[in-house]
């Protein structure tokens, strides 16, 4: 089946299905199986060849969880003014796995350049009137490969189809969720294909047909939200598509050095096969390979032993040891050459991925010899920021939708750990030299140090002039 065919024919326009065949070149990758690389063939000389599979570092694995690690990782905090909002708002990321999602979500937004967040309303009681009474606020994942946007105006996606595969019964089905304006509101639906050999957009099931499949049992045709505001998050490496400067979708963050990784996997196979065709071989003379009573006097799978023709048994002494030199030195230049130019490539400046006894390294050192990684993880830092607060905007709408006493103008802070890439203390330290200055506040001090709001900061501060009585 191709989704693109079922587009073509409900006339729906989207990304070109060209970028898709880019993202699966990325997810190849990262998965260390590439098409036309990963496998090669070596002429046995004999009129046959011999499929190998290639070494590879996985070093397109590694930079995605490194970019991870450093944009959310569990020391980052989110902290609304709202007592009673952020509670509610922390209950719902706690109830959804989201440090644990979202962290690999991160990593898959490194290496497909897209992911989305779709908040929604699971196991909802209405009364006849319409009225809600209960509910639960869930949340869908989706990496790029399953984001279709239709809609785009400066980078921001407007709306926008996500498809969600499954298999039941050994039957593959895909659920397409659009979330499309109507007369200036977002309207949710849903349609269910299944997909059949031979049928190139998929059959499409009807809401009775889909019902009778359990993960569609409780999956409306159609959802009026009511609100202007889209229900999911567009989250983005902050890096621009130049694979298609013409659609809002991110790359990955290896996606201009493809080049570096081949020459590195190719390198690093070399490496592997030096020590295989290096190691020490003995040659033994015809008469050493049995005992007096006609038993081997060598392991048969010894691959170390050899014996030497009959007509080459001339030499000297019955054992002819051969020890062949590695070229280590060399192949282990060439990689670190290439890992800092991957290094620098993907925005972590050199010396990242240096391998060698350089020593330990202090913070002070890292954030001034590594300013290119420290500029590049704030970039990305812009984008998911605003990612998140777009989300908690959506988790607050839908607690209001579930009667929740919510406070939709609460103030959102995310404070971003960077101790990984920055000096903390040499930083606070500064701070406070700034607050005795008196060119920093004390409120804002603490707004920056405890993850408060400015307004809650300055409420919290102990009083500075207390009168003795």
């Amino acid at each position: 089946m191709n989704i693109f065919n079922y587009f073509k024919k409900k006339e729906i326009d989207t990304v070109d299905p060209s970028f898709y065949r880019k993202i699966a070149e990325w997810i190849s990758w990262y998965e260390g199986n590439v098409r036309n690389f990963s496998f090669y063939k070596v002429y046995s000389g004999r009129g046959t060849y011999k499929r190998c599979r290639r070494k590879s570092m996985g070093m397109a694995k590694k930079l995605s969880e490194d970019i991870a690690d450093l944009l959310l990782n569990e020391r980052v905090t989110i902290t609304l003014d709202d007592d009673q909002t952020d509670e509610y708002v922390q209950q719902v990321l706690d109830d959804n796995r989201f440090l644990v999602m979202g962290n690999d979500y991160q990593e898959r937004k490194a290496f497909t350049g897209t992911v989305a967040y779709i908040p929604y309303l699971e196991d909802v009681e209405i009364t006849e009137d319409g009225e809600v009474l209960s509910g639960r606020i869930c949340i869908n994942y989706v990496d790029a490969p399953n984001i279709y946007p239709v809609t785009w105006n400066n980078g921001r996606v407007t709306e926008c189809i996500f498809a969600f595969p499954h298999t039941i019964s050994r039957k593959k089905y895909v659920q397409l969720q659009s979330h499309l304006l109507e007369n200036g509101e977002y309207v949710i639906s849903n349609t269910v294909l299944r997909c059949e050999s031979g049928s190139q957009e998929g059959t499409e099931l009807t809401e009775e047909e889909w019902k009778l499949l359990k993960p569609f049992k409780t999956l409306a045709k159609e959802a009026k939200t009511g609100s202007a505001e889209p229900q999911f998050v567009i989250d983005r490496l902050n890096i621009t598509n130049n694979a298609d400067q013409n659609n809002p979708m991110g790359v990955a963050i290896f996606a201009n050095a493809i080049d570096t990784l081949k020459k590195l996997d190719t390198e690093y196979d070399s490496y592997c096969n030096e020590f295989e065709l290096g190691r020490k071989r003995i040659f033994v003379r015809p008469e050493m390979l049995t005992n007096e009573d006609g038993s081997p006097a060598f392991d048969p799978d010894d691959s170390v032993f050899y014996a030497l023709p009959e007509d080459d048994a001339n030499g000297e002494g019955l054992l002819k040891e051969i020890d062949m030199s590695l070229r280590a030195d060399q192949h282990s230049k060439a990689i670190n050459d290439d890992l800092n130019y991957l290094s620098l490539k993907c925005g972590f400046g050199t010396d990242r991925y240096q391998f060698g006894a350089i020593g330990a390294k202090t913070a002070t050192e890292i954030i001034s010899e590594n300013s290119d990684m420290y500029r590049m993880i704030k970039k990305h830092e812009i984008l998911l920021e605003d990612a998140l607060k777009q989300l908690i905007r959506i988790i607050i709408r839908l607690g209001m939708v579930l009667n929740e006493p919510l406070n939709p103008d609460a103030e959102i802070v995310i404070d971003f750990d960077d101790s990984i890439i920055e000096d903390k203390e040499t930083e606070r330290n500064r701070d406070r030299q700034d607050v005795s200055m008196g060119v920093m506040s004390h409120a804002e001090y603490r707004s920056k140090w405890y993850g408060e709001t400015l307004e809650d900061a300055a409420a919290k501060l102990p009083e500075q002039n207390q009168v003795m009585e």
